[in-house]
């Protein structure tokens, strides 16, 4: 009897992979593994079978494999380990299975599948006339949805991204730590604090700068401003300190891919 469904989030630096009862697709359990170095679809799919026997799904309950991909050259050994470890085939949204969204991308193909999903995803987790989704992934991305339509959007440095670029570029840095003490910005009294308070006030300032640059343009002639809902690992940090941010769902894409393979899986 099939009882559950995978999905994958494939990363610049990481896979979210999610395990989604068919009777229950909102819940989704999450882990996370590495989409860098040297890993091979033998060691993936161990990994994968691992996860299904701590949750104690066989291999055998498993319907179907949906994933969302910015990674190509993951995607072969996502598919690999999945049909070798798991006998289950991995289908991929925007190349196999269309989202189903009007894209406004000037070139529709180009705009990568993770931000194309999270502004689906957004629009049916929190119904609204228009929606400013922000994904804190490698990438900061704000992608502008009006109706079913996805308008495109920015993309803007990681947040992780940068901690490593300063780290790369300057001696002695310190951990940086962005689960802070306060929510009120104030100067950091050590390189450590500094630095935590540096990219978790500025990241939130240039979101909600941002967002109150990219409203008038979304809302255009519509009654309500756009709603916020922010996505990706990061989320959870970096919401709270930005005033503009009006949801927060770090899973928003696998959650998304759960309730688009209903339909297509």
């Amino acid at each position: 009897m099939k009882t559950h469904r995978l999905l994958f989030d494939v990363g610049n630096t990481t896979v979210s992979v999610g395990l989604a009862a068919l009777a229950q697709p909102d819940a989704v359990t999450v882990w996370h593994l590495p989409s860098t170095g040297p890993t091979t679809p033998d060691a993936f799919g161990l990994a994968l079978h691992g996860l299904l026997q701590v949750a104690g799904v066989s291999r055998e309950r498993l319907a179907s494999a949906l994933a969302c991909s910015v990674a190509p050259s993951f995607d072969g050994i996502l598919r690999q380990a999945c049909a070798t470890f798991l006998q289950t085939s991995v289908r991929f949204v925007h190349q196999e299975v269309p989202i189903p969204m009007e894209n406004r991308y000037q070139r529709p193909l180009e705009v990568g599948a993770d931000r194309l999903m999270a502004a689906w995803a957004a629009c049916r987790f929190f119904p609204a006339m228009s929606h400013l989704v922000v994904d804190f992934g490698t990438a900061t991305t704000l992608d502008c949805v009006r109706g079913n339509a996805y308008l495109g959007g920015l993309i803007c440095p990681g947040v992780l991204s940068s901690a490593r670029a300063l780290s790369s570029q300057t001696a002695k840095l310190p951990q940086i730590d962005l689960d802070l003490k306060s929510d009120t910005v104030a100067p950091g009294r050590s390189t450590k604090e500094s630095l935590s308070q540096g990219l978790v006030f500025g990241f939130a300032s240039m979101i909600d700068g941002l967002v109150d640059k990219l409203t008038p343009v979304v809302q255009g002639e519509l009654p309500e401003a756009p709603l916020v809902v922010a996505a990706g690992g990061l989320a959870g940090a970096i919401a709270p300190h930005a005033a503009r941010i009006q949801q927060v769902r770090p899973a928003l894409i696998l959650e998304g891919l759960a309730l688009l393979a209903q339909d297509v899986c």
